[in-house]
């Protein structure tokens, strides 16, 4: 009884073992995936491919990253001067009031401003503007030539 059923257990089913249904040779890859659930394409690593396209080198994102145009410049330095220049405080633009207090740290030249002078108020104040007028046209521009909105 023993060695039936050890037989049994060594005799091939069809279409499971060596059967006529089977490949002449074992497939070089199992292919669990069904092309009906998921097109049949081929999962890549994208760190794999970056690296083996890219001669040992490997970049996170675009070269070109900061993708500068003038128009931005040119349209933000213009759309920072215009309203800075409009004489808002004490009939004094914010651009004139940086400008004089720039003139007047030049009159005593070889020493540089005190820190009470009101000259680093108004250059933190205007480049603060101005680098958020950049960086908004920046995103506005890019945004919108690209499709964002």
């Amino acid at each position: 009884m023993a060695t039936m059923g050890s037989n049994a257990l060594r005799a091939p089913v069809a279409g499971l073992g060596t059967s006529s249904l089977s490949p002449a040779r074992p497939p070089s890859r199992l292919n669990l995936q069904s092309s009906f659930l998921r097109s049949p394409s081929i999962e890549r690593n994208p760190l794999k491919v970056a690296a083996s396209n890219s001669n040992g080198r490997f970049t996170c994102f675009r070269g070109d990253w900061l993708r500068t145009d003038l128009n931005v410049i040119g349209f933000g330095l213009i759309g920072w001067i215009a309203p800075s220049s409009i004489p808002a405080i004490d009939g004094k633009s914010l651009t004139s009031l940086f400008f004089d207090s720039i003139g007047t740290e030049l009159a005593h030249w070889p020493t540089g401003p005190a820190l009470g002078s009101q000259f680093w108020l108004w250059l933190v104040t205007w480049h603060l503007g101005l680098f958020l007028c950049l960086t908004f046209g920046q995103i506005g521009f890019k945004g919108r030539s690209e499709g964002y909105f």
